[in-house]
């Protein structure tokens, strides 16, 4: 099986589907792209789509909605889930957003998370019942 990203026109995933192998003719993955937006074309025009890899095979990672495309990263491009933090920098090598302070090396398990207000990682709490 196939699967496919529809975009909104800011390349933001709106929907995923499936098509069935026989219809983009047992294509592998870049060819088998403009095949199956052309089946896609057929009974939903004026859609955007992109291709996207269930097992992350291409475009660093399997689309999901609300997730973006980003043509910069890669050779085809690649799908990113939404900006956590509005600090966070955007790596077009990775497709990932990063934090702008690398996660802490504490070698006592400690657990931190990223808190906006103070642009840091900060030790996370935990409750207890």
């Amino acid at each position: 099986m196939a699967h496919f990203a529809e975009l909104n026109n800011q390349n933001i995933v709106v929907n995923v589907i499936v098509v069935n192998n026989d219809s983009i003719q047992n294509l592998s993955f870049p060819e088998s792209e403009p095949v199956g937006i052309a089946y896609l074309d057929s009974f939903l025009p004026g859609k955007i789509w992109k291709q996207t890899s269930y097992n992350n095979n291409f475009r660093f990672r399997y689309a999901g909605v609300k997730y973006e495309f980003h043509p910069e990263c890669g050779e085809f491009g690649g799908f990113c889930p939404p900006q956590p933090f509005e600090d966070w920098l955007f790596d077009a090598e990775e497709c990932l957003w990063k934090p702008p302070k690398p996660y802490p090396e504490d070698y006592n398990r400690i657990l931190y998370q990223w808190d906006p207000t103070v642009h840091d990682w900060v030790k996370k709490t935990i409750q207890t019942r």
